[in-house]
């Protein structure tokens, strides 16, 4: 058989589920049923996140170091905490931040 290249696997659903579970988990422990409510919305809808768009995030972020990763997740994530950022699904969350990323590159 020929060598055939073994693409990385895209991030899982499920891995950027655990963003959302993490986040909301924070926003239960610190009482915020406002953000915590947000966050279990975004978590729900990540099951609808298209393929394409989370082989997008995981080419974009083979990119970058992933500390300059967390650096630009963080804040965004803190805003939906904070109240400060609201989206209607989890995609649009996911939009944002590949944007951002692509702002941090260039």
């Amino acid at each position: 058989m020929g060598d055939i290249a073994m693409a990385k696997p895209s991030v899982s659903r499920d891995a950027f589920r655990g963003l959302f579970a993490f986040y909301a988990a924070k926003a239960h422990h610190d009482h915020n049923g406002v953000a915590e409510g947000r966050l279990l919305k975004l978590f729900g809808s990540s099951d609808h996140i298209p393929d394409r768009l989370l082989d997008l995030w995981s080419s974009r972020t083979e990119l970058i170091d992933p500390e300059a990763v967390g650096k630009i997740m963080s804040p965004l994530a803190h805003q939906i905490l904070d109240g400060d950022a609201q989206y209607n699904h989890a995609s649009d969350f996911l939009h944002r931040l590949l944007r951002e990323l692509d702002r941090d590159v260039h």
